[in-house]
């Protein structure tokens, strides 16, 4: 039962992880663009939601490039048989890739199931595997561009108070939705304070960030809420003196503290999970 637990929570992972590229690929661009609509060809993505929902393979692309059919005695796509010897219709093109799609499905993974493993089958597992996809989402846009958008930041921090509010109402769970929310009172607040002092160093998106992180992690008491904290700042001072370590930035150089700032939380969410 328990290993079934993991398998399924990774296999759910993997399939919402299929779903990040497209999307961290539409949001990441610079704050007073739109959104992406075309791939970089200028081909309009399709998809369900209006887009938002697909691979990261343009068909189009590929349909104009094999027109070009360069000389050798082959056909044009479209001058082709409609099946070839033996009675095999050709595939249609799949298209180049406009983004990078495999990493986010194996992190979004490996989080799911690592989060199955330490909670078992208390009902707040449910919040975070429907969460796990969308901090992942906002790592890789936070890695690519430096921005973490409000689209994302602000409906996660509601969704987790929702979610783990429906989580307490259930037998078994093992946290207290009251401390959950002034987690995330509490973590936005001290983040708050850090930009207020250092708008330069801290953004802003981190720290609506901070709300949902502080939500996650309150669910679990103050001492997960502190240690989850203090594990993203730590990640993120190893990250910045690495890359000054190998002259790879200065000490004013801007880094990207999103991803750290959800690794840490997901740390606390996992003791937090064992400890329970």
């Amino acid at each position: 039962m328990y290993a079934m637990l993991i398998a399924a929570a990774a296999l759910w992972g993997a399939a919402a992880g299929l779903l990040v590229p497209r999307a961290a690929y539409r949001f990441s661009v610079a704050p007073d663009d739109a959104w992406r609509d075309t791939c970089p060809a200028g081909h309009a993505l399709t998809g369900p939601a209006r887009g938002w929902l697909g691979s990261t393979r343009c068909t189009a692309c590929a349909e104009a490039t094999a027109v070009r059919t360069p000389a050798g005695g082959r056909p044009d796509p479209g001058t082709e048989p409609a099946a070839e010897a033996g009675g095999t219709a050709p595939q249609p093109p799949s298209g180049p890739r406009y983004a990078p799609h495999r990493l986010a499905p194996v992190v979004t993974a490996l989080v799911c199931a690592a989060l199955a493993a330490t909670t078992g089958t208390r009902p707040e597992l449910a919040a975070w595997l429907l969460l796990a996809p969308v901090a992942v989402l906002l790592a890789t846009i936070d890695h690519r561009v430096h921005r973490l958008p409000d689209g994302l930041t602000l409906p996660a921090a509601g969704a987790a108070a929702v979610l783990l509010g429906i989580a307490a109402l259930l037998p078994e769970h093992a946290g207290s939705w009251l401390s959950a929310l002034l987690g995330g009172v509490v973590l936005g607040a001290f983040y708050f304070l850090l930009f207020l002092i250092n708008p330069n160093g801290m953004g802003f998106g981190d720290v609506k960030l901070a709300l949902s992180l502080g939500v996650a992690l309150g669910w679990y008491g103050w001492a997960v809420v502190f240690a989850g904290g203090f594990a993203g700042f730590l990640f993120g001072a190893v990250y910045g003196i690495a890359l000054v370590a190998m002259r790879r930035a200065g000490r004013k150089t801007g880094i990207p503290f999103g991803p750290f700032m959800i690794a840490g939380a997901l740390l606390g969410l996992l003791f937090g999970g064992l400890a329970a």
